[in-house]
Protein backbone atom coordinates (compact mmCIF):
# COMPACT_ATOMS: atom_id res chain seq x y z
CA UNK A 1 0.00 0.00 0.00
CA UNK A 2 1.51 3.23 -1.10
CA UNK A 3 0.11 5.80 1.16
CA UNK A 4 2.10 9.34 1.50
CA UNK A 5 1.19 9.81 5.05
CA UNK A 6 -0.61 8.46 8.11
CA UNK A 7 -3.86 10.16 9.26
CA UNK A 8 -5.05 11.08 12.65
CA UNK A 9 -8.40 12.05 13.54
CA UNK A 10 -9.17 13.61 17.35
CA UNK A 11 -12.14 13.27 19.03
CA UNK A 12 -12.17 14.61 23.17
CA UNK A 13 -9.97 11.45 24.72
CA UNK A 14 -10.00 9.22 21.44
CA UNK A 15 -7.87 9.26 18.19
CA UNK A 16 -8.52 7.40 15.15
CA UNK A 17 -4.86 6.66 13.54
CA UNK A 18 -3.83 4.98 10.41
CA UNK A 19 -0.18 4.33 11.56
CA UNK A 20 0.32 0.33 11.83
CA UNK A 21 2.91 0.67 14.60
CA UNK A 22 0.18 1.92 16.81
CA UNK A 23 -2.20 -1.46 16.44
CA UNK A 24 -2.33 -3.91 19.16
CA UNK A 25 -1.91 -6.82 17.38
CA UNK A 26 -2.53 -8.79 20.12
CA UNK A 27 -6.18 -7.26 20.96
CA UNK A 28 -6.73 -7.45 17.65
CA UNK A 29 -6.22 -10.27 17.05
CA UNK A 30 -8.17 -11.77 20.51
CA UNK A 31 -11.40 -9.86 19.42
CA UNK A 32 -11.32 -10.87 15.94
CA UNK A 33 -10.49 -14.68 16.56
CA UNK A 34 -12.78 -15.22 19.80
CA UNK A 35 -15.38 -12.50 19.56
CA UNK A 36 -16.50 -11.56 16.16
CA UNK A 37 -18.91 -13.99 14.97
CA UNK A 38 -17.21 -13.11 11.12
CA UNK A 39 -13.45 -14.17 11.79
CA UNK A 40 -13.86 -17.25 14.14
CA UNK A 41 -10.31 -18.57 14.65
CA UNK A 42 -8.33 -16.68 12.62
CA UNK A 43 -4.99 -17.32 12.89
CA UNK A 44 -2.61 -14.06 13.78
CA UNK A 45 -0.30 -14.44 10.82
CA UNK A 46 -3.27 -14.02 8.92
CA UNK A 47 -4.15 -11.41 10.68
CA UNK A 48 -1.01 -9.59 9.87
CA UNK A 49 -0.58 -10.60 6.60
CA UNK A 50 -3.96 -8.56 6.39
CA UNK A 51 -2.81 -5.87 8.29
CA UNK A 52 0.20 -5.37 6.47
CA UNK A 53 -2.03 -5.42 3.24
CA UNK A 54 -4.80 -3.08 4.02
CA UNK A 55 -5.13 0.27 5.16
CA UNK A 56 -6.07 -0.23 9.01
CA UNK A 57 -7.63 2.25 11.27
CA UNK A 58 -6.93 2.08 14.97
CA UNK A 59 -9.29 3.90 17.56
CA UNK A 60 -7.44 4.47 20.71
CA UNK A 61 -7.91 6.18 24.26
CA UNK A 62 -4.40 7.16 25.62
CA UNK A 63 -2.69 5.34 23.27
CA UNK A 64 -5.08 2.04 24.39
CA UNK A 65 -6.85 -0.58 21.55
CA UNK A 66 -10.00 0.49 21.39
CA UNK A 67 -11.15 -0.24 18.30
CA UNK A 68 -10.22 -1.54 15.00
CA UNK A 69 -11.41 -1.46 10.91
CA UNK A 70 -9.57 -2.25 8.20
CA UNK A 71 -10.06 -1.04 4.39
CA UNK A 72 -8.78 -3.52 1.52
CA UNK A 73 -8.39 -0.80 -1.70
CA UNK A 74 -6.61 0.23 -4.62
CA UNK A 75 -7.13 3.73 -3.42
CA UNK A 76 -8.32 4.85 -6.83
CA UNK A 77 -11.98 2.87 -7.70
CA UNK A 78 -13.17 0.76 -4.64
CA UNK A 79 -12.52 0.37 -1.23
CA UNK A 80 -14.39 -2.86 1.67
CA UNK A 81 -14.42 -1.84 4.79
CA UNK A 82 -14.01 -4.91 7.16
CA UNK A 83 -13.36 -5.89 10.02
CA UNK A 84 -14.59 -3.27 11.87
CA UNK A 85 -15.36 -3.33 15.59
CA UNK A 86 -15.30 -1.25 19.19
CA UNK A 87 -14.53 -3.50 21.93
CA UNK A 88 -17.44 -4.00 24.40
CA UNK A 89 -16.27 -1.51 26.92
CA UNK A 90 -15.93 1.38 24.56
CA UNK A 91 -19.38 0.96 23.08
CA UNK A 92 -22.09 2.84 23.81
CA UNK A 93 -20.13 6.40 22.97
CA UNK A 94 -20.77 6.96 19.25
CA UNK A 95 -16.56 5.58 18.30
CA UNK A 96 -18.52 2.84 15.46
CA UNK A 97 -20.04 6.34 13.64
CA UNK A 98 -17.18 8.74 14.15
CA UNK A 99 -14.56 5.67 12.69
CA UNK A 100 -17.06 5.30 9.70
CA UNK A 101 -16.91 8.91 8.89
CA UNK A 102 -13.18 9.12 9.36
CA UNK A 103 -12.67 5.88 6.60
CA UNK A 104 -15.21 8.01 4.52
CA UNK A 105 -13.13 11.25 5.29
CA UNK A 106 -9.81 9.66 4.48
CA UNK A 107 -8.15 11.65 1.64
CA UNK A 108 -6.69 9.23 -0.28
CA UNK A 109 -10.44 7.54 -0.36
CA UNK A 110 -12.14 10.08 -2.47
CA UNK A 111 -13.92 9.76 -5.35
CA UNK A 112 -13.93 6.37 -5.42
CA UNK A 113 -16.44 4.19 -8.05
CA UNK A 114 -17.58 1.54 -5.35
CA UNK A 115 -17.61 0.82 -1.39
CA UNK A 116 -18.61 -2.31 -0.09
CA UNK A 117 -19.20 -4.31 2.82
CA UNK A 118 -20.96 -7.25 5.01
CA UNK A 119 -22.57 -7.28 7.73
CA UNK A 120 -25.16 -9.38 9.26
CA UNK A 121 -26.46 -7.31 12.24
CA UNK A 122 -25.13 -3.50 11.82
CA UNK A 123 -27.47 -2.46 8.50
CA UNK A 124 -28.57 0.76 10.81
CA UNK A 125 -24.89 1.95 11.41
CA UNK A 126 -24.17 1.53 8.19
CA UNK A 127 -27.51 2.92 6.17
CA UNK A 128 -26.55 6.46 8.21
CA UNK A 129 -23.48 7.19 5.23
CA UNK A 130 -25.39 5.89 2.34
CA UNK A 131 -24.77 2.40 2.44
CA UNK A 132 -27.70 0.64 1.09
CA UNK A 133 -28.60 -3.41 -0.14
CA UNK A 134 -27.07 -4.23 -3.23
CA UNK A 135 -29.19 -2.70 -6.41
CA UNK A 136 -28.62 -6.02 -7.82
CA UNK A 137 -27.80 -8.50 -5.72
CA UNK A 138 -28.59 -11.03 -8.83
CA UNK A 139 -24.94 -9.73 -10.34
CA UNK A 140 -23.42 -10.02 -6.77
CA UNK A 141 -20.83 -13.90 -6.77
CA UNK A 142 -18.63 -14.76 -4.24
CA UNK A 143 -16.71 -17.79 -2.79
CA UNK A 144 -17.35 -18.18 0.63
CA UNK A 145 -14.98 -20.48 2.87
CA UNK A 146 -16.05 -21.04 6.40
CA UNK A 147 -14.34 -23.68 7.84
CA UNK A 148 -10.75 -22.79 6.22
CA UNK A 149 -9.01 -21.19 9.38
CA UNK A 150 -10.18 -24.30 11.20
CA UNK A 151 -8.87 -26.36 8.28
CA UNK A 152 -5.26 -23.78 8.76
CA UNK A 153 -5.05 -24.40 12.41
CA UNK A 154 -5.40 -28.52 11.90
CA UNK A 155 -3.00 -28.17 9.35
CA UNK A 156 -4.96 -28.72 6.08
CA UNK A 157 -4.77 -26.89 3.08
CA UNK A 158 -7.98 -28.17 1.64
CA UNK A 159 -5.56 -30.35 -1.52
CA UNK A 160 -6.39 -33.50 -2.19
CA UNK A 161 -3.25 -35.03 -1.89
Amino acid sequence: MNLREHVEFQNGPFTISTDPARLDIDTIHVFLSTRAYWSPDLPRPVLEKAVRNSLCFGVYENGRQAGFARGVTDLATFAYICDLFILEEYRGKGLSKWLVSCILAHPELQNLRRWLLITRDAHGLYSRFGFTPAARPENVMEIVDLDIYRRLQQGQHGTDE
